[in-house]
């Protein structure tokens, strides 16, 4: 199954994209054995309209164009359950021996996510109550995807 990430917003040149880059190219190489290919991070301007409705409404609009047919949404979102990292990784692999093809996970922007992006998310998830930096939320998501595939692979980097 493939693994995109869609982020609204750009990651600038620093120790957290350094950190965020280092777990995505972990995950890159340790995917693949557990079925899970990582397909790269779009990134999408943070939109420019008047409210926060209309915004969320701009960003969720330019998120649909990556979901093909078949493909699995995963929304990172307040809302969204705070699942264990066992958890975290089973969903994956549900979705990759369920047939998936494909997965987006989106981080939202400042506003968060559109209702229309809410009702059709086959999950979301919450990395807990504060609210993160997105610098850090994508650090998060690297390592937590580095961390299903060694979950998924019986890898001794995730320990109990």
């Amino acid at each position: 199954m493939k693994i995109s990430v869609h982020a609204v917003g750009r990651m600038k040149a620093g120790p957290e994209k350094q950190l965020a880059d280092r777990y995505f190219e972990r995950f890159a190489k340790s995917g693949p054995t557990v079925g899970l290919e990582f397909a790269g991070i779009a990134e999408i301007a943070e939109g420019r309209a008047q409210t926060a409705t209309e915004r969320r409404r701009e960003e969720g609009q330019k998120l649909q164009t990556y979901l093909q047919p078949g493909t699995a949404l995963l929304l990172l979102d307040e809302r969204g359950r705070n699942l264990s990292s066992e958890d975290f990784a089973g969903r994956i692999g549900l979705l990759r021996d369920g047939g998936r093809k494909a997965l987006v996970i989106a981080i939202g922007g400042a506003d968060g996510h559109d209702q229309s992006l809410r009702d059709q998310a086959d999950l979301m998830v919450s990395f807990g109550a504060p609210t993160w930096p997105h610098q850090l939320v994508r650090v998060m998501l690297g390592e937590q995807l580095y961390r299903a595939a060694t979950i998924l692979s019986g890898h001794p980097y995730h320990r109990s």
